[in-house]
């Protein structure tokens, strides 16, 4: 395994949106191995592959419960809405109020080709909303409600 670098709000690629992965090659595993080291090692919760420069639809996530390694995410259902803080391994330093589902439900690829649903809810459905935009090209300050101020400690937890 080894790090990555994570691009920063202004790198274009951030706004590009990913292509689908059609194959799972030994390429695409060490890729999802690395994002995991990655966004450990940047104490994030999650990271999608265009933060590491690849545009494809990869992503990791760990919320405290082992990681999750989600190819090619698509949301099924979205329920409820809360609005909290995010911040953002690409944003550093930065955070703001974000509204997003309370529920979602997912299907993916797991890293055996086979197809999974997954439902997550609270912390864990804010992670999957935020790293399936970054598929898409959204970062989360384009539906920052309001940026906030935010003390060192709470940088713990950026998605």
């Amino acid at each position: 395994m080894a790090l990555r670098e994570i691009r920063l709000s202004k790198d274009p690629i951030l706004r590009k949106k990913s292509k689908e992965i059609t194959e799972i090659t030994d390429r695409i595993k060490i890729l999802l191995d690395d994002m995991i080291e990655t966004m450990n090692e940047a104490d994030g919760v999650g990271l999608a592959a265009p933060q590491v420069g690849i545009l494809r639809r990869a992503v990791v996530i760990d919320i405290g419960e082992g990681p999750i390694k989600l190819i090619n995410p698509e949301i099924l259902e979205m329920k409820g809405e809360v609005i909290d803080i995010e911040g953002c391994l690409s944003v550093p330093g930065k955070s703001g109020t974000v509204a997003r589902p309370e529920l979602v439900r997912i299907k993916y690829i797991d890293i055996d080709g086979k197809e999974k649903n997954l439902e997550g809810r609270g912390f864990l459905a804010r992670a999957i909303c935020h790293e399936i935009d970054h598929l898409d090209g959204i970062l989360y300050t384009d539906k920052m409600i309001e940026e906030v101020e935010i003390e060192d400690e709470d940088l713990d937890n950026e998605v």
